[in-house]
């Protein structure tokens, strides 16, 4: 969706209804057609579906990892190559749309509050299914959720991937510390592995 992309790389408010339609390579008149609140219906939908397809890279990056702390370590890997991929402009546009508008567009804060709930249900079901307790799975996803957002803001800002290694190795850390076992001992007599 031509919102996302530009909601990702540029913010809510640097974004007209003119520049979407010429993204989204359609008239003007049918983008109000469709959304009748203009560019703030455009941005809610943005963010939902945006917010939707994110929290479906959780298993695509931790299921080929049979141990999840070393799952975690790489997907923060992932994110950071795939940022320096795009000229460090790879941001979640949910994080930031709030991080821009959540005082001015309150509306838009509610949709991308709904849709960070939606991360930690999903994301909570989905680390316990790999074996943390139902708490620490939801401690375990806030704290990957803040690590990333963070991670995002930093590494923009410094040009480097290192803020994503380092919330990495901290995440991960944080996760092995749930499942009482230590980092990069896995494979050692009496290490678990959390599936």
């Amino acid at each position: 969706m031509a919102m996302a992309e530009l909601l990702r790389r540029q913010g809510y408010a640097a974004t007209g209804v003119n520049q979407l339609a010429r993204a989204a390579d359609a008239p003007t008149g049918s983008i109000y057609h469709h959304f009748k609140g203009g560019k703030r219906e455009v941005a809610e939908a943005a963010l939902r579906s945006t917010g939707a397809a994110y929290i479906r890279l959780l298993p695509l990056l931790l299921d080929p990892h049979e141990d999840l702390v070393e799952g975690v370590e790489a997907a923060f890997a992932a994110a950071g190559e795939d940022m320096r991929g795009t000229g460090w402009a790879n941001m979640c546009p949910v994080g930031t749309v709030t991080g821009e508008v959540a005082d001015v567009e309150p509306r838009l804060r509610e949709v991308a509050g709904e849709v960070m709930a939606g991360w930690l249900e999903e994301g909570t079901r989905y680390l316990a299914g790999r074996g943390l307790s139902e708490p620490d799975a939801r401690s375990a996803m806030y704290a990957l959720l803040a690590a990333l957002e963070g991670a995002f803001i930093l590494a923009r800002g410094l040009r480097s991937v290192e803020p994503f290694a380092a919330a990495g190795r901290s995440v991960a850390a944080y996760v092995a510390s749930l499942a009482d076992r230590p980092v990069g001992r896995a494979s050692e007599p009496g290490g678990a592995i959390i599936r």
